[in-house]
């Protein structure tokens, strides 16, 4: 209790040293007609896109839990390991097509469907013109407003998703007594039926597919009026002279666990929902509100950022148009503005154990959504936590604690049954709600990216990551290292040794996810052995893991992991000055291709950012072919690329690079799937309201772009010469001037800065653990040494 209050004085002194940025508020003069246009809020379980037309306002509704399909079956395809002999021998006969082929038959089945929940309507009658209106979203607050006039009358809509009290909210109110009359009604693509009583709807229905083998929900809307009276019809309620009213939706699925058969194991989700809309009988919209903002602001306020003096006055989308052509303020306003939503939207989406934020976070309108709307593990489910950590937040990453586990047990099977490996875990390309772990494709599908084993040893990273910023030894003992000792001991068998070199270990078969290359015959293929990619990811996953088992005192594989580390083969740079992508010096098929899976060891990785596995001149010929790859690469690319890019860029120290991609990034795209006036489609970007253009829309690009914000501020690193704090790294001129408060960096420490003319002028240290810290800044290296909820308030 003591250090506890010792860190809220630290974080209370430490905000009063550091000017607190802008408003940050997304706002519009205009209802969204798209889903691009619309305002997301979540709270973490239940979703809602805030379209707020005065006349036919839609909110569409999401529950994270409701997919389509049911556990695993842990025997699919027992005995298809029996491929890999012939795989690996077709490969080292150096016949590719053949290793194409045969990698069909170690393909699973696809992943479930993420569906949407439903939609609200709620419609009213008045149809004279409508002056003065506006959209917003406040990302400080977490509410939406919708406000106009009317005939003479004022009329407001807030809407909030609580998590502390679990329900969607939206209170309407008018200037005039009497004035509010609407119709209520609920709908949903599933299958579904809709019972109406009194103040009441109540809708039933079950995720696409059998409902005897489906996941169900029931959705709950409670109209509370003050004034005026409510009606009914067969499939409505109707309001008429209302003053206010407020609209209360609730929800509940039958999704019980990844291992619980969503029928015949499922929650009691009917009576989950009756308790939840029992008890907004009891409370008030205000209560309510009161608890939703002190909820998300104990959150969202720990960062602030300031690029520049005064927010802007023009709306969101206008801003967006606007963006890097004069207006400096409005670019500085924008670029913060957009660092904040990624910080916004892991709040929102991230909050329900075991289930983490998917493609589509939380949202998702389409009952089919793009990409399933599942958890693609090759880089997008990664993506989507990058910023947690650095952004302070921390707990928004506890999701991927459960859903880890669960795929670590779904994946001891997996691994025997496509791979004949019965130590530790692995997972595939795709996994969903029920956490499975097999390789997909359905026997049909490119292997490229359905054959592909790395998975669990990408997502482990995440809980590594965890450690380092919050140093808690009971949860890397506990949660963390358990899940990274599972996932190398897979990869200690995985690997074999080089029939090239013997000495060597690599993995056959391999792909570098989503990449094709053209060999030195001519053959376009995609199946090799010892790709970059799954040697990097390899070789971050062993020196993590290596280093965690001396922090827990685990020594049963320390010695298999320093010998396979010191045998894995090792980088190679390319007749261009590239980092190879392939074993040999093959050519990428499309040499600007999106994913950069080999590059993992500059970011998110930190191998290839000190010289710990390699020389220091080894690892500067690589870090200078990291350069010359992502050159090549050029910056045309999808939206979740860009943000890895941004990211990458900045751990090169390239200011003037990292900021050029972060304005890519900020490319207005346009919602009507570009038929309108403004046609304009880059590769990636960004929509009006923000969400990232992958496209179409994929949050890991938002995700990825807060991220690389806190790169281009702050980086951190441990090694074996301690904990290292580089102040504005890779510090883009257009920020010569500026303040943050509250980033946090390995180790355990939370820093505050302001910096003038590219200069840091004065900097706030906060510590979580005893210790030394090395603080990198422009160019001089000073150490200091604080104690556990100890700061040091520094000047340069």
């Amino acid at each position: 209790m003591r250090r506890q209050l010792l860190t809220i004085a630290i974080a209370a002194a430490a905000a009063t040293a550091y000017a607190q940025q802008s408003p940050m508020q997304l706002w519009y003069t205009s209802p969204a007609t798209f889903f691009e246009e619309s305002l997301p809020l979540g709270n973490g379980h239940l979703g809602a896109l805030v379209y707020g037309h005065p006349q036919n306002d839609i909110i569409q509704l999401n529950d994270i839990t409701l997919w389509t399909g049911k556990p695993i079956d842990r025997q699919e395809d027992a005995g298809a390991s029996r491929w890999i002999t012939d795989i690996r021998k077709a490969l080292f006969a150096e016949d590719y097509a053949l290793a194409d082929s045969l990698q069909r038959h170690v393909q699973g089945h696809n992943s479930s469907h993420y569906q949407p929940l439903g939609t609200l309507h709620i419609t009213t009658p008045e149809t004279l013109p409508v002056s003065n209106y506006r959209r917003t979203l406040s990302l400080d607050s977490a509410l939406a407003c919708v406000s106009y006039e009317q005939g003479g009358v004022s009329y407001k809509r807030e809407y909030l998703v609580s998590a502390p009290d679990s329900v969607i909210a939206i209170h309407l109110s008018a200037s005039k007594a009497g004035q509010l009359d609407l119709t209520l009604g609920l709908s949903t693509l599933l299958p579904h039926h809709v019972r109406v009583s009194p103040q009441q709807l109540t809708m039933m229905g079950h995720a696409s597919g059998d409902p005897a083998e489906s996941i169900h929900f029931c959705t709950i809307v409670r109209l509370q009026n003050q004034g005026g009276s409510v009606t009914t019809t067969d499939s409505t309620l109707v309001l008429e002279g209302a003053s206010e009213a407020t609209i209360w939706v609730v929800n509940a699925t039958s999704f019980n666990g990844y291992d619980q058969h969503p029928v015949r194991q499922g929650a009691p989700y009917v009576e989950q929902a009756n308790n939840r809309a029992w008890h907004t009988h009891n409370i008030s919209y205000n209560k309510v509100r009161e608890r939703h903002v002190s909820d998300h602001r104990k959150y969202f306020s720990r960062v602030c950022l300031k690029l520049s003096d005064e927010p802007s006055s023009l709306p969101t989308d206008s801003l967006l148009k606007i963006y890097n052509t004069g207006n400096t303020i409005a670019d500085r306003y924008l670029e913060t503005l957009y660092f904040q939503y990624g910080r916004y939207l892991l709040i929102a989406c991230s909050r329900t154990p075991g289930v983490p934020a998917n493609l589509q976070g939380l949202w998702n309108p389409h009952q089919w959504a793009p990409w399933r709307g599942n958890y693609t593990i090759n880089i997008n489910l990664e993506e989507n936590y990058w910023p947690a950590f650095c952004c302070n937040l921390a707990e928004m990453a506890m999701p991927m604690d459960g859903f880890l586990k669960a795929l670590a047990e779904n994946g001891r099977h997996t691994s025997r049954n496509y791979y004949g490996i019965a130590r530790g875990w692995q997972a595939g390309h795709n996994s969903d709600i029920w956490a499975m772990a097999n390789p997909v494709g359905e026997k049909n599908e490119m292997p490229e990216w359905a054959n592909w084993a790395m998975g669990g040893a990408w997502l482990v990273e995440t809980l590594w990551e965890k450690y380092l910023f919050t140093q808690d030894i009971d949860y890397l003992r506990q949660t963390a290292y358990p899940l990274m000792k599972g996932a190398s001991e897979f990869m200690l068998e995985w690997l074999i040794p080089n029939p090239n070199k013997p000495e060597e270990l690599i993995t056959a078969p391999a792909t570098s996810p989503e990449n094709e290359y053209v060999n030195d015959k001519g053959y376009h293929g995609m199946t090799c052995y010892g790709s970059t990619a799954d040697m990097a990811i390899i070789r971050e996953l062993l020196i993590n893991t290596l280093e965690a088992s001396r922090l827990v005192g685990d020594n049963t594989i320390v010695d298999e992991l320093q010998s396979a580390l010191s045998r894995l083969h090792p980088y190679t740079i390319g007749s261009e000055g590239d980092l190879n992508e392939w074993y040999y010096d093959w050519r990428d098929y499309d040499p600007h291709h999106r994913h950069q899976s080999h590059l993992i060891g500059l970011y998110p990785g930190h191998h290839l950012n000190h010289a710990e596995v390699m020389s220091q001149q080894e690892l500067d010929k690589i870090r200078t072919a990291c350069e010359k790859t992502l050159v090549q690469k050029g910056d045309q690319t999808t939206g979740w690329s860009t943000g890895w890019r941004i990211n990458l860029w900045a751990r090169l120290h390239r200011a003037d690079q990292a900021y050029h991609i972060y304005q890519k990034l900020l490319t207005y795209v346009s919602p009507d799937n570009y038929q309108g006036a403004d046609r304009r489609r880059p590769g990636g970007g960004t929509y009006p309201n923000l969400m990232d253009a992958h496209p179409p829309f994929q949050i890991d690009g938002n995700f990825g772009g807060t991220a690389g914000v806190c790169e281009m501020l702050l980086q951190s690193s441990i090694s074996a010469a301690g904990v290292t704090i580089n102040l504005l790294p890779a510090l883009p001129a257009q920020w010569a001037d500026g303040e943050v408060k509250g980033l946090c960096a390995r180790g355990g420490y939370e820093v505050s800065m302001q910096w003038h003319n590219g200069k840091v002028s004065q900097a706030t240290i906060s510590a979580r653990k005893t210790g030394p810290v090395s603080i990198v800044c422009s160019g001089t290296t000073r150490t200091i040494k604080l104690k556990a909820g100890q700061q040091k308030h520094l000047k340069f």
